[in-house]
């Protein structure tokens, strides 16, 4: 490693802000946060052999984000078919779409505690393991509705964990190539949620079981879990002190209006997964041109995403960009539901591309709001901790409000609401300002 590269990651870990004017800097694909940043001593780069080496765990970590959210998209793409032949009461689908959102918010705080003790490697190691159980035990047992509960729960919290970790480990482990390895992270992270809603039903299809489709999901888990097995295997454990720097972000006005401008995108961008297809199926779509609908939403959810946050950082502030993406957003899931059907892909395709720039968007303030990285972690993990945890009373409200009406146009009025409330927040959220001003 050059004396430069080093210069920069020192600079990193004692969360002091690059030279250069900040929005800039903020705009780099390379700004993951890094959640231990707090900790002495720093954590340090995972350990590597050699080159071929290095290669192979960033293979793993991109393979890693692969598997983070085909357990919500997998499951609504054979909901209906679920609903039947497993006998589920209404009560159980609304819980089973909310749960694992509202657990990424409830664990998000215990993965930098867990990496303190064993090491983010072995952490992370555990949570796909944790992961492929979960997605092994959705399906199994006798009685189908405890398992699918127990199954999708430990999903939940095992997402949790790898959300927080994976990128601080992609910004220690590859200074050199942040730019690609965040790219492909986080186009993995989409693509996996693409992958799970194309291909589910066609399994189902294929096999005539709805248990086999949702068991496809634990193979490429756990084929990850051995391919990172040795690599976190081989990390010694260091204990790590924590000291808090930076300031109270609990206390920022600033800081609340990015959180809740989250909360508002979680809530419509879980109900995406979880209740798109189900609601075109109900529309007369078929099951596998719902999952293919579904997917080429989030394909180009992925292309928001590649340029929002680059076009955000070019303007003075974000309330632009911010109030037209979450309207976008609110439109196209609303006009999804009671929009012309012929018309569908287009509705698909703008909550799609609203989607992916709302959540990136949200996502970048994090560097713009803040002037050093102590900040910026200490703000994601508010922002994780509240935004999904009050994010998945989005898809709770949707599943109440399917049971109460018996169809899903309320709930297009609801997120015609949600779109409205997250272009106000968005807007207040995009001004030029910063925590703890």
């Amino acid at each position: 490693m050059t004396e430069a590269t080093n210069a920069a990651a020192k600079r990193q870990r004692s969360g002091k802000p690059a030279a250069g004017p900040r929005p800039a800097n903020a705009a780099r694909p390379d700004n993951l946060v890094d959640a231990e940043i707090d900790e002495l001593p720093a954590p340090e780069p995972t350990q590597v052999g050699s080159r071929k080496a290095l290669v192979y765990l960033g293979l793993c970590l991109v393979l890693i984000g692969l598997n983070l959210r085909t357990v919500f998209s997998s499951f609504s793409a054979v909901l209906p078919e679920i609903t039947a032949q497993a006998a589920l009461p209404a009560w159980a689908v609304v819980v089973l779409t909310t749960v694992p959102v509202t657990l990424l918010g409830v664990f998000a705080p215990l993965a930098p505690v867990l990496a303190r003790r064993f090491g983010p490697e072995r952490v992370l190691l555990g949570a796909m393991a944790v992961l492929t159980a979960g997605l092994l035990l959705r399906p199994a047992g006798p009685s189908q509705l405890p398992a699918l509960l127990a199954g999708t729960a430990a999903c939940g919290a095992a997402i949790a964990l790898c959300n927080v970790l994976l990128p601080g480990l992609v910004k220690r482990d590859f200074p050199h190539r942040l730019g690609l390895m965040g790219g492909l992270y986080t186009t993995a992270i989409c693509a996996s949620a693409a992958l799970g809603a194309g291909f589910t039903y066609p399994v189902y299809a294929a096999t005539g079981e709805w248990t086999l489709a949702l068991w496809f999901w634990a193979l490429p888990a756990a084929v990850v879990l051995l391919l990172f097995l040795p690599v976190a295997l081989r990390q010694r454990a260091v204990r790590h002190q924590l000291v808090k720097d930076g300031v109270n972000v609990w206390r920022s006005p600033v800081a609340w209006q990015v959180t809740i401008f989250m909360v508002l995108q979680a809530m419509m961008s879980f109900s995406v997964f979880a209740w798109l297809a189900p609601i075109l199926r109900e529309r007369g779509v078929d099951g596998a041109t719902a999952g293919l609908i579904v997917s080429a939403s989030i394909v180009l959810q992925m292309l928001g995403s590649l340029f929002a946050p680059a076009l955000a950082a070019r303007f003075r502030d974000q309330r632009g960009i911010n109030t037209v993406v979450a309207l976008m957003t609110g439109g196209g899931f609303a006009l999804s539901i009671f929009g012309p059907l012929e018309l569908v892909w287009v509705w698909a395709g703008l909550l799609g591309l609203g989607q992916g720039s709302l959540t990136a968007v949200a996502l970048t303030l994090i560097m713009l709001r803040t002037r050093d990285g102590h900040t910026a972690a200490h703000l994601s993990g508010m922002m994780q901790g509240v935004g999904y945890g009050l994010g998945s009373t989005g898809t709770l409200m949707v599943g109440q409000l399917h049971q109460a009406t018996g169809s899903f146009t309320a709930a297009g009025v609801l997120f015609l609401a949600v779109g409205l409330l997250a272009a106000l927040f968005g807007y207040r959220a995009g001004r030029s300002r910063f925590v703890g001003n």
